[in-house]
């Protein structure tokens, strides 16, 4: 990328984040917005930036995201995933932290779907005797 940035793509659930990351004071901004005030919860924020916690960059890496689809929770993940492979651009010798660290997984787990003749993936309407 131009100018010493470095964009990667992390997925997880319904959610996609596109990742750009670039040497600066550490801010955060995601779709326009402070990371914090975005994730709204703590646990979210914490799981979100542990890339950059593994890697001791918290603070000297600007990060902006675009993310979108899914849930709150899907979202987070998938920025952490988005970081993390911005970060093995970033500097290739941290692949290997990450990768003891899981960050460089992506997590497959999607919803089950629903099927016929049940109420949802496998609850059942109620049994009736009589």
């Amino acid at each position: 990328m131009a100018d010493g940035q470095f964009a990667a793509t992390g997925r997880r659930k319904n959610s996609v984040a596109r990742v750009t990351l670039k040497n600066g004071s550490g801010t955060i901004i995601v779709n326009g917005k402070d990371l914090k005030s975005y994730l709204c919860r703590d646990t979210l924020v914490i799981h979100a930036l542990k890339p950059l916690d593994a890697a001791e960059l918290m603070g000297k890496i600007d990060v902006k995201c675009d993310v979108g689809g899914g849930g709150l929770t899907g979202q987070a993940g998938a920025i952490r995933l988005g970081i993390a492979r911005a970060l093995t651009e970033y500097d290739p010798e941290l692949r290997g932290l990450l990768k003891k660290n899981g960050l460089l997984t992506r997590d497959p787990r999607m919803v089950e779907r629903k099927k016929y003749g049940l109420v949802k993936a496998r609850k059942r309407f109620q049994f009736s005797k009589r």
